[in-house]
């Protein structure tokens, strides 16, 4: 098997996050979804397993972080400023809330922060490597 990362988070709303993941253009991954719990796929090698709480509770006990709290960012890279853009209106458009963050351009890169409808924290960027600055 190649190697792939599945990030796991926890929902309070399994059907109004799948929801949300799809707006954000993840596609679903019905073998891995049920019940309790769905696969968003982001790539061939990327996906995201939405869990409701109760699933949650059987990986850990550790608490739930506070409401308005973050532990992490997870970044996804977009082939254009204007899909950066797009994802953003779609996190606001369909529960979520876009540029949680201040919105940066460096010229050769561009990001937007955004919140899923449980606060989890994702950066939308654009970059072109070729226009880095030199190191």
């Amino acid at each position: 098997m190649p190697k792939s990362l599945f990030i796991s988070l926890p929902v309070s709303d399994l059907g109004a996050s799948i929801a949300f993941y799809k707006a954000l253009g993840f596609g679903q991954n019905p073998q891995l979804s049920g019940e309790d719990g769905a696969a968003m796929v982001w790539s061939d090698a990327i996906q995201v397993m939405l869990v409701t709480h109760a699933k949650w509770r059987t990986f850990t006990q550790r608490p739930f972080p506070p409401a308005g709290s973050c532990a992490l960012m997870l970044s996804l890279s977009l082939e254009s400023r204007a899909a950066v853009d797009a994802m953003n209106e779609a996190a606001a458009a369909h529960g979520g809330q876009a540029d949680v963050n201040p919105m940066e351009d460096h010229g050769f890169m561009y990001t937007r922060d955004l919140a899923d409808p449980d606060g989890h924290l994702w950066a939308a960027l654009w970059m072109d490597p070729t226009a880095m600055p030199a190191g």
